[in-house]
């Protein structure tokens, strides 16, 4: 039977995950129903999707018995309520990045999630792309030897977009962009915690963090390097140095459809993954590879599984504390959020 999903908020990244899913079978995935705040949004979504339900209120989908699992795309602020919310009705949850504003929150949802033995998972999907996971047998079978050092870049012009800059909606840098450099590192050098770091930034008058770059130093030598942007355009491509090569995911590496692996010994290699089209364009770059993490998540539920071995909730964990710790570096400071949704 296909996984029924419940998508909650008719967002940009929402419309993208959708577009995605109906590139997988119907036999396996389905959208049973939308919800947002506005029932108009929730009906022109579904409307555009051909959704057969859709509500006005975000606890009518959690109450709905047809859905298996709900994908939540709202602003970052409502992530933890909106999942708290779910949790509570014995939804699985796969929960757009970044999981939480702080690791406080995920911790209290962790524990939730293992109280009521429902599936949690951060939708980090870059983890799932064919890029990413060529690059992880790339460096597991030892072709560019010991990885020492990483490096990502992720630079866009959008500190005029709301969600950037207002602080209100768990804006800024290093929630937004940050979260994907912070990934790649622990999956290159994780699941383990640095052992230093030391970042730099710049605020805006609301006191969001525009701009941000990070040294990270983990045992044994190794060292990540880390800078984003949302006022100037950087080469968003990532590059891991090994003792007999490197390995460059070419840009933007969150969403690479490119890799390209160098060894000592002049040997090249080229791997370039072919993503089909969706019926229209979709709003981010090659996010048509969300599928990937869908699939994924389809798997865990028929396995029974309570979270992701991809993506474990241990991974995000140690990313929201590494988020913290450089937010409060640089000055970076959020209110507590009401829980309610």
């Amino acid at each position: 039977m296909a996984t029924k999903w419940g998508i909650l908020s008719a967002s940009k990244i929402s419309h993208d995950f959708v577009l995605a899913l109906e590139k997988l079978s119907p036999e396996d995935h389905k959208v049973v129903a939308v919800a947002a705040k506005d029932i108009s949004r929730a009906k022109d979504f579904a409307d555009d999707f051909g959704i057969s339900t859709y509500y006005g209120s975000y606890e009518e989908l959690g109450n709905d018995s047809n859905v298996d699992v709900v994908y939540i795309g709202a602003l970052n602020h409502q992530h933890y309520s909106l999942t708290k919310l779910m949790l509570e009705r014995c939804k699985p949850v796969l929960c757009e990045k970044p999981f939480c504003i702080n690791a406080k929150q995920l911790d209290e949802l962790i524990k939730l999630s293992k109280a009521k033995n429902v599936f949690l998972m951060e939708a980090m999907w870059s983890r799932f792309t064919p890029a990413y996971q060529k690059v992880v047998e790339v460096v597991q079978n030892g072709t560019i030897g010991t990885v020492l050092h990483v490096q990502a870049n992720f630079g866009r012009q959008m500190s005029n977009i709301e969600r950037i800059w207002k602080k209100e909606v768990g804006g800024g840098s290093i929630l937004d962009i940050g979260v994907y450099t912070l990934h790649l590192v622990d999956t290159i050098l994780g699941p383990g915690k640095p052992v230093f770091i030391e970042s730099k930034g710049t605020l805006n008058s609301h006191g969001t963090d525009e701009n941000m770059s990070a040294i990270l130093e983990y045992p044994e030598g190794k060292i990540a390097v880390i800078s984003i942007h949302t006022k100037v355009e950087m080469d968003c491509s990532a590059y891991i140095h090994g003792t007999k090569g490197t390995i460059k995911i070419h840009e933007p590496f969150n969403g690479s459809n490119k890799v390209t692996v160098n060894t000592t010994n002049n040997h090249t290699s080229s791997y370039t993954f072919v993503q089909p089209d969706t019926r229209k364009p979709t709003i981010f770059p090659n996010s048509v590879q969300l599928r990937y993490e869908i699939d994924h998540v389809r798997h865990c539920l028929k396995k029974g599984f309570i979270e992701s071995p991809v993506v474990t909730l241990n991974n995000s964990y140690t990313v929201q504390e590494i988020m913290d710790r450089l937010r409060n570096q640089i000055g970076v400071h959020f209110e507590d959020y009401d829980t309610s949704p």
